[in-house]
């Protein structure tokens, strides 16, 4: 026993590690967006558009990671995910447009096994009881590397480092995470049903599904998607531009007060995932914390910015956005066990489906209201980013229609069960 939790560690912590690296490739283009737009020719616009083609590469792929690892365990899916976001990177370093664009679309296609891998591993071989802790640390290595690729990567080229310089050793930092992940993960047995072996494509879509025909698994994707897109789109793509713009900060404290956000993920991943599982619930924690993302987002576009102390309103940002994580655990719960990677890559399909289609909105609207000259004010951003709100408030009303599964409502529900039958 001793052996096999030891095996399950280290095969969760590689993977998370995994999820790292790619999150810190995700969150990088948001602090390069003038050396980027000057190398492709594009404006912030074109850039941001680019940048958001890891989501349509990260969005179908989450349904074919989570079919994938159901049969063919981690091992066999995993490093092939890293293998594609370091092709993708050093495709992204050329500087041309077209390879870059494919690149970044590898980016995304092979970074999604990297949370849904984690949780399958984290979720499959630890008890129950600690589904929302182990996801929300696995989160917590992801905005971990987000908040790297903020913290470190924007004092870096602040710095002078040339951009492809950093997408060339990102690149084959992603092959050598791919040779580590096939010899450190260990070796599994197909986890599929002996009579759907003869039929792959059949089992997998009849496992999709049932995740899909499940109302819980649609509301559990939503709640995440709205919960999460104030990181994925406003602070991740558009935060540094709308500090230095909209608030006149310069440049290194823009960087810096971005990167608070993630850096919030970082504690309330775990923190609020721990929370739910002491408590014993989960929805009492997912709209607790909507609701402080709700006036954290509204002080941040239509308050004054130097009332409260620096960090201080996106660090609270961040944490309270960590909640999004928590329906990645509902999930898992109101679905059969056996299919918990493919509902784990539902959601996460359905999670960043938003991003990828929400992402390209918010520049529209600010290339609609801000004319051509490629600046905007405070209140083109307050116009182009208001509809968040909207989002989040949208996230506690659909949070009251999902359905408790926490441990501490289990026993009451099998007791019903049991008198029912």
């Amino acid at each position: 026993m001793k052996t096999a939790m030891r095996t399950a560690v280290i095969a969760w912590l590689i993977t998370a590690v995994y999820y790292f690296y790619q999150y810190m490739l995700r969150s990088a283009p948001g602090v390069m967006m003038p050396q980027l737009s000057e190398a492709f020719g594009l404006t912030a616009m074109g850039v941001a558009s680019m940048a958001g083609l890891f989501y349509y590469g990260y969005s179908p792929f989450s349904l074919v990671a989570g079919v994938a690892l159901d049969r063919l365990g981690p091992r066999k899916v995993v490093p092939i995910g890293a293998a594609a976001v370091g092709i993708g990177a050093l495709m992204f370093a050329t500087g041309n447009n077209e390879l870059a664009g494919i690149g970044r679309l590898l980016q995304g296609a092979g970074g999604v096994f990297a949370l849904v891998g984690a949780v399958y591993i984290a979720t499959s071989n630890f008890p129950a009881s600690r589904a929302a802790t182990l996801i929300g640390a696995t989160q917590m290595f992801g905005m971990a590397g987000g908040s790297a690729g903020q913290f470190l990567v924007g004092p870096a080229i602040g710095a002078g480092m040339p951009w492809h310089r950093f997408w060339m050793v990102m690149g084959v930092i992603g092959l050598v995470i791919c040779v580590l992940l096939f010899v450190l993960l260990p070796a599994r047995e197909q986890t599929a049903p002996v009579q759907d072996k003869d039929n792959w494509l059949k089992s997998a879509g009849h496992a999709l599904a049932v995740v899909f025909r499940n109302p819980q698994s649609i509301l559990c994707g939503m709640i995440a998607g709205l919960l999460f897109i104030p990181t994925t789109i406003f602070d991740m793509i558009w935060g540094v531009r709308y500090l230095q713009e909209a608030q006149g900060f310069d440049y290194a404290t823009a960087v810096l007060r971005s990167a608070s956000v993630p850096l919030g993920w970082i504690i309330g991943c775990p923190l609020l995932g721990a929370i739910s599982d002491r408590m014993g619930r989960r929805k009492p924690v997912i709209v607790s914390a909507a609701l402080v993302l709700l006036l954290c987002l509204a002080w941040i576009l239509y308050g004054p910015a130097d009332v409260l102390p620096p960090y201080t309103l996106g660090l609270v940002a961040g944490i309270a956005s960590g909640a999004a994580m928590i329906p990645y655990t509902v999930i898992k719960e109101v679905n059969p066990p056996h299919l918990g990677g493919t509902a784990t890559g539902v959601i996460n399909f359905l999670n960043f489906t938003f991003s990828a289609l929400l992402g390209p909105v918010s520049g529209w609207i600010l290339a609609a209201i801000g004319g051509s000259a490629g600046m905007f004010s405070l209140e083109h951003y307050q116009t182009a980013f208001e509809p968040l709100l909207y989002g989040v408030a949208l996230a506690i009303v659909l949070t009251l229609l999902l359905k408790e599964t926490g441990p501490a409502v289990r026993p009451t529900a099998s007791i019903v069960a049991d008198i029912k039958a």
